[in-house]
């Protein structure tokens, strides 16, 4: 039998409001924790992407980090740490003090061609509207006050801080890649197996810009993988599998494959937990065995939804697949990879 459409298991592999139990989901930020950031904050002598870790100690945290560590690599998956006073700092302070606890956790990456390292995800309207061949972008539908399906980011780690939150709506959703599998697994073997085969993509432009030639513009990749240690991954927007089949030349989707996505987002409903964004709340979800997406909302004058994003490349990161190095540049563990250019980052080594 082939082991990779067996169950895997395993902490990571929660189903539903399990992740309530788990500790992190949320964990509120202890006094003396906010005390050492402020500190931090206070003697930081640059601005992002500039500062580097070492120019943001926060040693009275290290602890909690490598909690999160092993949370992020080997637990669950994801973390919420909640209770961060937002309030107290200026627009500008709160980019600083973001950006440095994540630099305590990787390498910051670059989102975007115009070497944008921190996003800021809020609705932008028709300012953000990017469509491909009749397909509104990923970027497009997140920076609108639209729903989101689940999907990943293109690095290892995903963290989000609320700044403030709308007036209603926007509510975070968040379901184990891992708990999916072992559901088709159980459910459609033969699916499963669909979705460890190749899937065409898009490569997103309003990110990566134009690629200089059409061939290069998508690529193929399954939807589940393993690594060369059994490590699970999974890459997926549905967006940018839409994306590529709307391109001349690209086979169209077969119908096996659409069943396929179909079922895997009737079982992301069925299997995910959901939880409002508060001001203070950061959000950090391993990409490898997690999907992330969200509710609609509605800005007024309450109040705007505002998430600051920082895509991360940690130094605890899985070996990936050699075919997944189209798309991160690098499989290897810990390396420096993904972001919008493939394997480059403004703090190489």
């Amino acid at each position: 039998m082939d082991h990779t459409l067996s169950p895997i298991g395993g902490p990571p592999a929660w189903r539903g409001r399990e992740l309530e139990y788990r500790g992190f989901w949320p964990r509120k930020f202890l006094g003396l924790e906010i005390a050492a950031l402020d500190e931090a904050l206070a003697r930081a002598t640059a601005a992002p992407p500039a500062l580097r870790a070492k120019g943001f100690a926060i040693p009275a945290l290290r602890p909690l980090l490598e909690t999160l560590a092993r949370e992020l690599e080997t637990g669950a998956g994801v973390i919420r740490l909640s209770g961060l006073p937002v309030e107290r700092y200026t627009h500008a302070q709160l980019r600083t003090l973001f950006w440095g606890f994540c630099a305590n956790l990787g390498t910051p990456l670059p989102q975007n061609t115009t070497g944008e390292f921190i996003g800021e995800v809020k609705d932008e309207g028709a300012a953000a509207l990017s469509i491909e061949n009749g397909i509104p972008s990923a970027r497009a539908r997140s920076r609108s006050t639209g729903p989101l399906r689940f999907h990943t980011d293109k690095c290892d780690l995903l963290a989000l801080l609320c700044a403030s939150n709308g007036i209603s709506g926007g509510v975070s959703r968040v379901v184990s890649t891992i708990a999916i599998h072992d559901e088709f697994a159980r459910r459609r073997p033969d699916l499963l197996e669909i979705l460890y085969c190749d899937f065409w993509r898009k490569r997103p432009t309003d990110e990566e810009g134009p690629q200089s030639r059409p061939e290069d513009a998508v690529f193929p990749m399954p939807v589940f993988s393993r690594g060369p240690t059994g490590a699970f991954t999974s890459q997926y927007s549905r967006t940018y599998v839409e994306m590529a089949a709307a391109i001349p030349g690209v086979p169209p989707l077969p119908p096996a494959q659409i069943e396929a996505m179909d079922l895997l987002a009737q079982l992301a409903e069925e299997l995910c937990t959901e939880a409002p964004f508060t001001p203070g709340d950061i959000q950090i979800l391993n990409q490898h065995t997690t999907y992330h997406g969200r509710t609609a909302y509605a800005d007024g004058e309450a109040g705007r939804r505002v998430l600051m994003r920082i895509w991360i490349a940690p130094p605890f990161s899985r070996a990936l697949p050699e075919g997944h190095r189209v798309q991160w540049g690098s499989v290897a563990p810990g390396a420096l990879r993904g972001g919008a250019m493939p394997g480059q980052s403004a703090f190489p080594g």
